[in-house]
């Protein structure tokens, strides 16, 4: 007896595990594919084609008012659904209207913002704090430090497959060593406690628990920055301790933001560019900069050479001579 055909969202998801996609991808690629085809009530996409995927990208920008990058996610997940899923090339070129990129400037925090804020937060949300400031990660990237990934003798951390799947080196600031330290040993304890009541396994990348089915309960493997209950693995392995949910640390800095009283739009990913900015102030290389923010081009590096013009490109007002 044959077992009955996978439904579509089923083999979407599978095949983009294929693809050792991150699980918030899938979880967003499922999501656009499921407003694509209720926008078209409820027709499968193989009846559909080029026309349906512009009328759609269309309404998110002309009434959607979506953003360019993500109109550009709805558009990449529903080129993985033809292409992957149901291996379909879509001959014809897809000529939506574009939502527009705004040409933006970075928002940066000054030294004394930056350690402003960070003062008004305390315990796991402050050690965060410091390791975006101090080292330029993203806050997945905080999210996702393991064990392994922390050198204290060279004084760095290893970002494995951050932003491009792309592995890199940054720096661990001597000022955060100790108290990075004591909370890892406090984390240890959480680990030995829950290898104790029969549990401490943790979700590992691609299909290594399959390479290694002990892996997930060993110490190097686990987050640095540990959820403070267990949890179902999403993809189904058992019950796991994930790390921390970004929203923790996000609804910890916009408070700390109000009390410091900073008339900024701060956000977690301020504090990358306010590293990068001061990096380049402080006259450090912008070729190093690049490797350590894991640019691929140089060219978004350099959008943080504008405070270095202080306004006007540097020209210094007549007024002020």
């Amino acid at each position: 007896m044959q077992n009955p055909p996978k439904k579509l969202l089923d083999q979407v998801r599978d095949a983009i595990r294929l693809k050792h996609y991150s699980y918030r991808t899938e979880e967003t690629y499922v999501q656009w594919i499921v407003r694509y085809i209720l926008f078209h009530n409820k027709r499968h996409p193989k009846e559909m084609g080029v026309p349906e995927i512009e009328e759609f990208l269309t309404h998110l920008a002309v009434e959607g008012n979506v953003a360019a990058a993500t109109q550009n996610q709805a558009l990449n997940a529903i080129l993985f659904l033809y292409r992957q899923v149901l291996q379909i090339e879509l001959a014809d070129r897809i000529n939506a209207i574009r939502a527009k990129r705004p040409q933006q400037l970075p928002v940066v925090l000054s030294p004394d913002e930056a350690f402003a804020i960070i003062q008004q937060t305390t315990g796991v949300h402050r050690l965060m704090l410091q390791l975006l400031y101090g080292s330029g990660l993203r806050l997945r990237e905080c999210m996702e430090l393991r064990i392994k990934d922390i050198d204290f003798t060279q004084s760095q951390m290893v970002i494995r497959c951050g932003k491009g799947g792309k592995d890199r080196v940054t720096l661990l600031p001597q000022s955060v060593i100790e108290p990075l330290q004591l909370h890892i040993q406090q984390v240890r304890l959480i680990h030995q406690q829950d290898l104790e009541l029969g549990y401490g396994a943790t979700i590992l990348p691609f299909a290594f628990n399959r390479k290694d089915p002990n892996a997930s309960r060993q110490w190097v493997w686990q987050y640095v920055f540990p959820a403070s209950t267990r949890c179902q693995d999403p993809k189904g392995s058992g019950i796991v301790r994930f790390h921390l949910h970004e929203s923790g640390l996000q609804k910890a800095l916009k408070q700390a933001v109000r009390l410091a009283k900073i008339s900024k739009r701060v956000s977690c990913h301020t504090f990358r560019h306010s590293f990068a900015t001061h990096l380049l102030q402080s006259g450090y290389d912008i070729r190093t900069i690049q490797e350590l923010l894991g640019h691929k081009d140089v060219k978004t590096t350099m959008i943080y050479t504008h405070v270095l013009n202080r306004g006007g490109r540097g020209v210094v007002s007549p007024l002020d001579r």
